[in-house]
């Protein structure tokens, strides 16, 4: 169900908002100003278009482009001007807002982070990008995990970004937290359209969950992002879709109850419960083992494909990037929302 975009909000619906944002050009401290006073603008046009709207999200890349600049001038703080002020369009809005940073990293490469703030200006959650894109992305790799956080109208939202999306445990790991709506933003380009859709759509039935992804859209000159705005159902089918024009705003209502309950009382297809639970008509309970070779592997340290070694491409010296010489140290600095919606060291 849609509510016809939202425009008829049932007691239990949450509407939900995707910006297509215009893909910008920012390489200045000045164009990085301009385009959060851009975004900023279009939470205000959300507003103004759907009086109903619960939740705006923007795509990956909506405040620095496609560039890939690591310089540190245009590179964000949660404590700079830039989150205030999306912030304070929340705030003004009376909207939930998700946006999308590369942060400032004293200790390395940035990050790429997600945030949502509530309508009261609250930040409910922060996340850094587990995937990057590589070989074409620098990004350092997330260390705080999948967050899932209380949303509006008993929604439970958990954030990946775009090639987070590709990776089926992540939209596992989302919904075995509780989340009942996944939000994928991203920067994708044309080239990845079909990609993108059948990811959206295998894995949010897969994993009985609203999905609803949004890519930046039109060009900047150089590239062209898709746009493909798009909000799925938890059984895979598409509820509603973007038409690719720059700054669209695709609208929708999802139901979070309908998704707690397929998860409660279905028997065919409960894919999330039957997962942790195999064959359990044939066994009490199921089995509840871990199976998987390669899971046991990766908490051992001995993860390894049979092709390893012939893999040609392993760092991003390709795409102008310098080989890395450090190594991944893990979540020694993690940070999280505290009650306050201030960062607070967690780890």
């Amino acid at each position: 169900m849609s509510g016809l975009g939202g425009l008829n909000k049932s007691p239990n619906g949450v509407v939900i908002g995707l910006v297509q944002t215009q893909l910008p050009t920012v390489v200045t401290r000045e164009d990085l100003t301009a385009q959060t006073e851009r975004v900023c603008e279009l939470v205000a046009k959300a507003r103004r278009n759907q009086p109903t709207m619960d939740l705006v999200v923007f795509p990956e890349y909506s405040l620095h482009g496609l560039s890939m600049d690591t310089n540190p001038e245009i590179m964000c703080r949660m404590d700079g001007p830039e989150v205030d002020a999306l912030r304070n369009a929340c705030i003004e809005n009376s909207i939930w807002g998700c946006f999308s940073i590369m942060e400032r990293n004293p200790e390395g490469m940035p990050y790429n982070t997600g945030i949502i703030f509530d309508d009261a200006g609250n930040l409910k959650l922060y996340y850094r990008k587990m995937h990057p894109w590589v070989p074409v992305e620098p990004w350092e790799p997330g260390n705080v995990g999948i967050p899932v956080c209380d949303g509006p109208g008993g929604s439970k939202i958990a954030l990946i970004i775009c090639h987070d999306g590709m990776i089926p445990e992540m939209w596992r790991e989302a919904t075995y937290k509780g989340a009942n709506i996944i939000l994928r933003t991203a920067g994708y380009t044309r080239p990845i359209r079909h990609s993108w859709l059948v990811t959206n759509q295998a894995n949010s039935f897969s994993n009985l969950v609203y999905s609803a992804s949004v890519a930046m859209c039109g060009s900047d000159g150089t590239f062209d992002s898709m746009g493909e705005g798009m909000i799925v159902n938890f059984d895979g089918t598409i509820i509603a879709s973007g038409t690719n024009r720059p700054d669209e705003i695709i609208t929708a209502e999802v139901r979070p109850d309908l998704v707690d309950e397929a998860r409660r009382v279905w028997g065919v297809e409960n894919n999330p419960y039957q997962f942790f639970h195999r064959a359990y008509v044939a066994v009490d309970g199921g089995a509840q083992d871990a199976p998987y070779t390669y899971m046991r592997d990766m908490i051992d340290g001995t993860a390894r494909l049979p092709w390893e070694d012939e893999v040609e491409v392993t760092d991003g010296t390709g795409f102008g990037f310098d080989r890395p010489t450090r190594t991944y140290r893990g979540p020694e600095s993690v940070y999280a929302p505290g009650p306050d919606g201030t960062l607070h060291r967690v780890q």
